[in-house]
């Protein structure tokens, strides 16, 4: 089909000079798999050192999906590894290189969604309003003070525990609710720089609530403020207070929302990634190519988990048949019911995926990078000394040097699978994600299409 005809609308202006640049290069000639080479075009594109939105899958042979889990402060595992992928992307194609420029998807839940926000959110120079290398430092300088390490009654520390337990949620959400306002301000989800996928779970409909850039073209009621988006996917059970807001659609409609942390529907958010973009393909969307049912090996998955302490044996089910409700709620400085729930939501989709990937043959489109072996306090998604909050850090340094990993579809465990270290993985998978960017530009006539609609697909 010729390009020039149903051309997929591009949501941002391009810069004058790239558009004169672009519409000078010559048509491309048939498709080629992107893993073959750069196009003559894109090296010297590279050569500009000019930032180009990332155009639609349409252009290109692929399409890019990178997911996130949930688990508190245990958000310092991918946000370190994350660090390392945007590394390798700047020494492809320069210093202004960001997470966001690669991926067609961004899913987070919980702080997965908060990560999720920083890298897609834009500045006044719509440009990430975060770089990957800078969650860390977020995090290490303000989780301590939203996960606030007081003990009011040193002397009898687990009494105090239940009665906070009975009481209400462990922390207010105070600091968090304002530092999210503050550092997204007034961004609405139609305004990230690529298109995210946020869950969240309503608790007086019962129902899974998922905050989508798909979704919000066709249902205004869900184009909701960032910030409210991050507070209600962060609201952990027992953790921090549900968050109640409104939005209203263009002709007055308000809608009202009661939510609770995302990971309650969805703490490994890759699946429900994959959902939405099959959903956009099967809606007939000119922004993606028509792929056939279970046609895997035309998604590239990256699905960065938060660490579990599955090989410490934490709970055993001698010891919770005698548990009462207080023993669900609070057990050993951890909240059983919620680390139950969790490491199943986000498990299933492992196993799920792995198994899809491998019968399809096409496992090495899918990369999961995720620790089974934290024990102990670093297990915590809210133990926020100093130490702790380092030792996380040293975490997904460590990570990175361990062999690739994949689920055992029997044990359920991970285990190694070949010789690549995850940090080889990654270096391979950012040079794939760099030459589909480049295919994609290559064979894009820019300069005749019409900006439409912010800068997303």
């Amino acid at each position: 089909m010729d390009q020039d005809l149903n051309l997929p609308l591009l949501s941002k202006q391009l810069p004058l000079e790239t558009i004169q640049f672009l519409s000078k290069s010559r048509k491309p000639g048939p498709p080629q798999p992107p893993y073959l080479s750069v196009p003559r075009f894109s090296l010297s594109l590279m050569e500009t050192k000019k930032i180009v939105p990332l155009l639609p899958p349409t252009f290109g042979n692929i399409i890019t999906i990178l997911s996130i889990d949930g688990g508190g402060i245990r958000g310092l595992i991918p946000g370190t590894i994350l660090d390392f992928l945007e590394s390798e992307f700047q020494k492809l194609d320069g210093e202004d290189a960001r997470i966001a420029d690669y991926f067609d998807v961004i899913a987070g839940t919980s702080t997965g969604g908060l990560v999720a926000a920083m890298l897609t959110a834009p500045n006044e120079k719509n440009r990430p309003l975060f770089a990957a290398k800078d969650i860390k430092d977020f995090y290490l300088n303000h989780s301590p003070k939203i996960f606030p390490q007081n003990n009011n009654f040193p002397l009898f520390p687990i009494t105090a525990k239940i009665f906070k337990a009975l009481s209400g949620p462990k922390y207010d959400g105070k600091y968090l609710h304002n530092l999210v306002r503050e550092k997204l301000g007034s961004t609405k989800m139609h305004q990230t720089l690529t298109n995210v996928v946020i869950p969240t779970f309503d608790l007086k409909r019962l129902q899974p609530t998922v905050f989508s850039s798909y979704v919000v073209k066709k249902n205004p009621s869900l184009d909701a403020l960032l910030s409210d988006v991050c507070i209600a996917t962060s609201a952990a059970p027992t953790y921090l207070p549900p968050y109640y807001f409104e939005t209203k659609d263009p002709e007055g409609n308000v809608r009202e929302f009661n939510l609770t942390d995302g990971g309650v529907a969805a703490n490994n958010p890759a699946l429900l990634a994959l959902g939405e973009v099959t959903k956009e393909i099967l809606s007939g969307s000119p922004n993606f190519f028509p792929i056939k049912p279970m046609d895997y090996g035309r998604f590239l998955v990256i699905s960065l988990g938060t660490g579990s302490n599955k090989d410490e044996g934490k709970y055993k089910a001698r010891d919770a048949a005698k548990w009462g409700i207080l023993d669900w709620l609070t057990r050993g400085g951890s909240t059983p019911i919620i680390d139950v729930f969790s490491q199943a939501s986000a498990d299933m989709v492992d196993v799920h995926l792995c198994e899809v990937f491998q019968a399809l043959h096409c496992e090495e489109s899918y990369l999961r990078i995720q620790d089974d072996t934290l024990s102990g306090v670093i297990s915590s998604v809210d133990v926020a000394t100093t130490k702790n909050l380092e030792d996380l850090v040293k975490v997904g340094e460590e990570l990175l040097k361990q062999r690739v990993s994949r689920v055992n579809l029997d044990t359920g465990l991970f285990e190694p699978t070949n010789s690549e270290t995850n940090a080889e993985a990654l270096v391979r998978f950012a040079q794939l994600l760099s030459q589909e960017r480049h295919l994609r530009l290559g064979r894009s006539p820019v300069g005749k299409v019409k900006s439409h609609d912010n800068h997303k697909y």
